[in-house]
């Protein structure tokens, strides 16, 4: 039977098997062949289920009963876990989650590659012990409700605002100070941004805690650079809420999605906080980019230094290297460390780090690897090792090509999106890549999320 011609319509009830995780958590089966996607279903559970949506190649569908449950099922913990949207697997039992995470590294790379799926070497994925309030920064979109000042994310499938006074894997320091923050502004009395008639001032609270120091960053992001007000609201801060340390306003009056806009003033206090991960410690700016679970960083770092297999000898660098974490997680082990990154603040950053630590073997450029690591080779410096950590959407194709014609002896991938990671893999393949290793680990657990470590050698 052609999966064209099964038709169902959006209402109707179908009796699904699911057969493992999609990428986003979902339940995956197939109705007379055709497949289908259930989100809050799980592996090995026969299902009851409402189409919500039918296309040509496939059927989306919500849970309406289940007829066989999953052993591994369990009640989420989380009050608003159905509503919010943040998680997708709180009701999934924890080991589970760890065994499909792995699952879904394997499908992404027998689908994406020519490996074969089930002689990958690839290993059991990391977990966390205690796998709860390990995220050290919240990014709330706030609203006014009547009277109230809220301050949450957007539901799942809608666009209304779930307010978020208690979240169970954020650090609850995080918490209690937003939910400060919201009082303060209600009291005061300042002006809230209303998206739908792009009107009003404060749209978003950002808070980052240093799991080590225990100080606390704001981050007001604002439509317009004046705040009626301002000293008032900057003073109850500091009264209310002495663990913030560094208080940052942020302007972003785009009809955008992004969180940040260009310029950000320092309003009081320190203009970075300190976080510490093994021996080294950072200094954080507002916008500078650093891993969202420091407790599962140290262990995500260790397989990169595990895939480097450096001896002291080798040129390394750390491409789309944020503040300098990976490389300098790596300058004592290597001969000498280059990174580069798009961000100039974390550039400056990542170079002040480094000073700070005392390496002399390590250095830092604003701009895209595709242009330094070609402008190296032609002054005689080539790289050994590149160790790259790009955003979900992959390496750019102008980094894979420049990485083809360098030729490093090693490439090790931090991967946030195994799909993309599949595809690059694919490609860095057919130009003589081979790879030795694959090393999942759970830096968000509780999410459909997983980040993994890849060593790729040349053949």
């Amino acid at each position: 039977m052609n999966t064209k011609d099964v038709h169902v319509k959006v209402g109707e009830t179908i009796p699904v098997t699911i057969k493992r995780l999609g990428i986003n958590g979902e339940g995956v089966g197939f109705y007379k062949r055709k497949v289908t996607f259930i989100p809050g279903a799980l592996p090995g559970e026969e299902i009851l289920a409402e189409v919500t949506k039918a296309f040509p190649n496939r059927i989306e569908a919500s849970v309406k009963s289940i007829k066989k449950r999953s052993e591994d099922r369990v009640k989420p913990p989380c009050p608003i876990y159905e509503e919010c949207g943040g998680c997708q697997l709180q009701h999934l039992q924890y080991e589970a989650q760890l065994r499909e995470k792995k699952d879904i590294v394997r499908q992404a790379f027998d689908r994406y590659t020519n490996y074969n799926a089930h002689h990958l070497p690839l290993k059991d994925t990391i977990g966390m012990e205690d796998p709860w309030n390990y995220r050290n920064k919240s990014q709330l979109q706030v609203a006014k409700r009547d009277a109230s000042v809220i301050a949450g994310l957007y539901g799942i499938g809608s666009h209304k605002l779930i307010d978020l006074t208690n979240c169970m894997v954020q650090h609850p320091e995080t918490t209690s100070v937003t939910n400060e923050i919201k009082s303060i502004l209600e009291d005061l009395n300042i002006s809230i941004y209303n998206e739908r008639k792009r009107s009003g001032i404060v749209r978003t609270i950002v808070t980052r805690v240093s799991f080590q120091t225990k100080q606390v960053q704001v981050v007001l992001v604002t439509t317009q650079r004046d705040i009626p007000k301002k000293d008032l609201l900057i003073g109850e801060i500091k009264k209310r809420l002495p663990l913030v340390v560094s208080l940052l306003q942020n302007i972003n009056g785009q009809k955008t999605s992004v969180i940040f806009g260009e310029e950000t003033i320092h309003l009081e206090g320190a203009e970075t906080i300190q976080e510490t991960l093994g021996d080294l410690s950072f200094e954080l700016s507002a916008r500078a980019f650093f891993q969202l679970n420091p407790v599962q960083t140290v262990k995500l770092y260790n397989q990169v230094r595990k895939a480097a297999k450096l001896t002291g000898e080798e040129k390394v660098v750390d491409a789309y290297c944020g503040v300098g974490t990976i490389g300098l997680w790596l300058a004592k082990d290597a001969k000498e460390v280059r990174g580069m990154d798009v961000i100039e603040d974390s550039i400056d950053d990542a170079t002040e780090n480094a000073i700070k630590h005392g390496f002399t073997n390590v250095q830092y450029e604003t701009g895209k690897a595709e242009y330094w690591l070609p402008k190296w080779l032609k002054e005689g410096w080539k790289p050994d090792v590149i160790v790259v950590d790009p955003p979900r959407t992959g390496c750019d194709q102008t980094f894979l090509d420049t990485v083809k014609k360098i030729k490093p002896k090693k490439l090790v991938y931090v991967s946030c999106n195994p799909s993309t990671l599949a595809k690059d893999v694919n490609f860095l393949s057919k130009a003589g890549f081979k790879v030795e290793r694959l090393q999942p680990v759970d830096m968000f657990p509780h999410t459909s999320h997983v980040e993994v470590v890849a060593s790729l050698t040349l053949k």
